[in-house]
């Protein structure tokens, strides 16, 4: 027995224990006596009184509440068998009247229970109706359960055992699809934008969030947006929104939660902590899709740079967070001491990889010299990535570069000579694709290949006028352009 227990007398708890000698019938949600009892006890101690039941009809847990509250006791996290539920229901009294709250429905849902149901008592103390509310496998809807009308206490005649071996098949075969689409990485992604942003900016945000999760292989089955004036500084999204974010991890069988926005190691520590998955932000997407776009030698040693940039900060704790260190979703940290190994292993490769990369940026710049000294113009083609600019390149010079529907497509900068009538030739530069708020890590660590950028002697801006939000695109690489 658990709850608000406090101030009853022992008359009244000898009372609340007699629940327990109680059983219900396993095709039956609750038998009446039962109801009835609970509702006379709920008016006498004004306040809300639950049970637990579990598939054998048997009590395993009394509850009281306050006037208008459960406070459920800790079941766990039923996270492990997505196509079962947890093989107790709550069936519980309201007594201020009100039907199925919010808070029923998230503990419904957060705890995966077979159902929940509300039993209202009379002023004499007798159960009158009934109202449940049970979850639902994912819908186009998003709907996450389904309740059924209020029914008269004598008139209920749902048979509970067909019904939760019914509504189990459900989600088993919901289960068995999911399966079946093998190494899909599922999952949430969140925006958080200031009330003041245009919805259509919003919008086209999000569409390219939708592009990097695409290009990375992660399949994005739900969105959740929330407009605030400042992002919270430990959760970034509301207490609300994150309870909401949880319920909708579980409801879609997400593996990983991707915000559009970068996240302090903190923040992603405590957002993993709450929806008990892998949390990454824009930048990490960015940054993977980098790291399997990569193929040069040249390539991968800028990706590592980068990644080893945007990790060292991050190699401060345990956690959920931090399971990509530590091998797989789920697992926990490294142990300090050999944080503090990985941090100087990181350091001194970093500082490996930046002498490394100079001297494949002196080799660059040799090769400008000499492509200099033969007085021959160099045109880079510039843009946000997936503007078209490698598809421009073979076009004009015939090459064979690959050109894809995905964001960086091109990491390595490729140089080809397009001749021109009358013996003139200029040197085109494929260049990678710039995007808006482009990490600092990236811009550091492929300094060296952005460097063709900025020693051509003409850039020649490509722009894919058929995207929504355009103009904010072209003006987010002029901003780029400036900086470099």
């Amino acid at each position: 027995m658990t709850g608000q227990l406090s101030g009853l007398k022992a008359a009244q708890r000898n009372a609340l224990e007699r629940i327990f000698r109680r059983a219900v019938p396993s095709d039956q949600v609750v038998t009446v006596e039962l109801a009835h009892y609970m509702a006379q006890l709920s008016v006498e101690l004004n306040r809300q009184i639950g049970v637990l039941i579990d598939r054998r009809g048997r009590i395993k847990h009394v509850i009281v509440g306050d006037t208008d509250k459960l406070f459920m006791p800790d079941l766990g996290r039923g996270r492990a068998g997505r196509s079962r539920f947890r093989g107790v229901r709550l069936l519980h009294t309201h007594v201020l009247g009100e039907r199925l709250t919010r808070d029923d429905l998230t503990d419904l849902s957060l705890l995966q229970l077979d159902l929940i149901g509300v039993i209202q008592p009379s002023p004499d103390g007798l159960a009158t109706t009934l109202e449940i509310a049970h979850l639902v496998p994912p819908t186009p809807t998003g709907d996450l359960w389904e309740t059924m009308a209020p029914t008269p206490i004598g008139e209920v005649t749902l048979d509970f055992d067909a019904f939760i071996a019914d509504l189990e098949e459900q989600f088993a075969q919901t289960q068995r699809t999911v399966a079946s689409r093998q190494g899909e990485v599922r999952a949430i992604a969140v925006h958080v934008t200031p009330g003041a942003v245009d919805s259509r900016e919003v919008k086209a945000q999000l569409d390219e969030l939708h592009e990097l999760a695409r290009t990375a292989g992660v399949v994005l089955v739900d969105t959740i947006v929330q407009r605030r004036r400042k992002p919270d500084p430990r959760y970034v999204i509301g207490r609300g929104k994150l309870e909401e974010l949880v319920l909708a991890t579980m409801h879609h069988d997400a593996d990983l939660v991707v915000f559009d926005q970068d996240l302090s190691p903190a923040q992603v520590r405590s957002i993993a902590d709450s929806v008990e998955l892998k949390v990454i932000d824009r930048t990490q997407l960015i940054l993977d899709i980098f790291a399997q776009r990569a193929t040069s030698a040249a390539g991968k040693l800028q990706v590592e740079l980068a990644q080893l940039k945007y990790t060292l900060p991050r190699l401060v704790g345990h956690g959920v967070a931090m399971s990509r260190l530590a091998g797989g979703i789920g697992g926990r940290g490294p142990g300090e001491t050999k944080l503090e190994i990985d941090r100087r292993r990181a350091k001194d490769r970093i500082t490996g990889l930046n002498k490394r990369i100079a001297k494949l940026s002196k080799q660059r710049q040799q090769r400008r010299r000499n492509r200099s000294s033969s007085h021959v113009p160099v045109a880079a083609i510039v843009g946000y990535t997936n503007a078209g600019k490698s598809t421009l390149l073979n076009t004009l010079t015939g090459a064979k570069v690959l050109a894809e529907d995905k964001l960086f497509a091109t990491l390595d900068p490729t140089t080809r000579r397009l001749r021109f009538p009358n013996e003139v030739e200029v040197v085109l530069t494929d260049t990678v694709g710039f995007i808006r708020d482009l990490p600092e890590a990236l811009v550091a660590a492929f300094k060296a290949t952005l460097e063709e950028t900025t020693e051509a002697d003409v850039l020649v801006h490509v722009v894919d006028v058929s995207t929504a939000g355009w103009q904010d695109r072209l003006q987010a690489v002029e901003r780029i352009l400036a900086e470099l």
